[in-house]
């Protein structure tokens, strides 16, 4: 995929939780730079989920929800399609979503596709400092 390597090694994989403070903010507020952040932040804890975590399954139902709103609403314009934070952040839409369609909410990810998921998110927030 022409990643460069080094920077996978600098990501650290956070230890899994079972409590946590549950989001009151979800859905979006139509203002690109603030939902993206936004759902990543949401994102990044739900990656960070362990077994048996409080309202595992709620969470779950409203990121699923909020990840489909999120792409369904930017997709359709094509300056903020074309930015690089999009694409990856629908990269890690695709991956998380597709987690929760084949195991259900309930389940957390397995270590390999939470340490690819990180990269990611690093490198969402990484762009969108720099308004890409």
């Amino acid at each position: 995929l022409g990643l460069p390597k080094m920077a996978s090694a600098a990501v650290e994989v956070p230890t899994q939780v079972t409590s946590y403070s549950f989001p009151d903010d979800w859905g979006l507020t139509f203002k690109y730079d603030e939902d993206a952040a936004k759902v990543r932040e949401h994102m990044f804890l739900a990656t960070t989920l362990g077994k048996g975590a409080d309202r595992m399954e709620d969470f779950g139902k409203n990121m699923k929800k909020e990840m489909v709103d999120f792409v369904s609403y930017y997709r359709r314009f094509p300056k903020i399609a074309g930015k690089p934070s999009f694409s990856t952040l629908y990269t890690a839409i695709n991956v998380l979503a597709g987690h929760y369609t084949s195991y259900g909410f309930k389940y957390p990810l397995p270590e390999k596709r939470r340490k690819r998921l990180y990269q990611e998110y690093a490198e969402i927030a990484k762009s969108l400092k720099r308004g890409r």
